[in-house]
């Protein structure tokens, strides 16, 4: 019992120290920017960081160059029958 009672306060001073802590920074909690976006077949979800990291950018980088490509692909049959 006096182990399970050492650990329970142990585990109770952690968390008290972390909630401090998170009082005096005065930041709301936030998601991650990964999260469900990571995940395949999960395309609408949108990053909502101010500032996103570094894999997030090069996905977005990669998602924009993609949409561009297909933009520029559908437009270019479209013009060859306006010429002919």
């Amino acid at each position: 019992m006096k182990l399970f009672l050492l650990t329970f306060c142990i585990f109770l001073l952690a968390v008290l120290g972390l909630a401090v802590g998170w009082l005096f920074n005065n930041r709301s909690l936030k998601g991650s920017c990964g999260g469900l976006a990571s995940i395949p077949g999960m395309e609408k979800s949108q990053c909502s960081c101010s500032n996103p990291c570094e894999k997030r950018k090069q996905k977005m980088a990669e998602e924009a160059a993609l949409r561009e490509r297909t933009a520029a692909a559908e437009q270019s049959p479209k013009e060859e029958s306006q010429h002919v």
